[in-house]
């Protein structure tokens, strides 16, 4: 598939097949993912893929905040991939003094090129992917025990589709450009 087909086909999918994910397809996904622009070539994103059922159900219980949605879709996903970023590099100068008026925004600016890049690779290995933004960070960090001097930027559930998706209604550039 070449790239425009994969961005434009790919959905946020929150039903999964019973079917495993193999850590080797994700860790091929990563390898990919890894290509994402970074500032300065930081590469401050990092994955860690829960594949046990036990962890994913207490993600699901105690981290989601009570959002049903993303109870469900993390217990009923094959995976669950916890997206962090290491903290106070990207939008740094080596010293630590800030390089932009952005401050600690621009790893989350990172962090979002690298999701996107993740699941754009799923999706062109055939899996689906649904990015979740509403969790208790602090219990994510407890759960799934992240390392010290990261922050939690997103999770993502990944898995094979149970069904397919029709994307929603899209803006055209017409509302969303300004050429000046």
């Amino acid at each position: 598939m070449n790239a425009i087909e994969c961005i434009k086909t790919r959905r946020s999918i929150r039903k999964f097949e019973d079917r495993a994910v193999e850590p080797e397809v994700i860790a091929d996904i990563v390898d990919v993912a890894a290509f994402a622009p970074s500032w300065k070539n930081s590469q401050t994103t990092r994955y860690i893929a829960v594949l046990d059922q036990d962890l994913k159900d207490r993600l699901a219980k105690e981290c989601m905040m009570g959002f049903e949605y993303n109870i469900g879709t993390a217990s009923g996903a094959p995976a669950m991939m916890v997206i962090t970023t290491v903290n106070g590099r990207s939008g740094y100068e080596r010293d630590g003094s800030a390089t932009t008026s952005k401050g600690t925004h621009w790893q989350s600016f990172d962090a979002g090129i690298a999701t996107q890049t993740f699941v754009l690779a799923a999706h062109e290995a055939g899996l689906s992917t649904v990015i979740m933004g509403i969790f208790d960070e602090e219990k994510v960090k407890e759960v799934v025990s992240v390392p010290e001097g990261q922050s939690v930027s997103a999770l993502v559930a990944l898995g094979y589709a149970a069904d397919e998706s029709q994307a929603p209604k899209r803006k055209c550039a017409d509302d969303l450009l300004t050429v000046k």
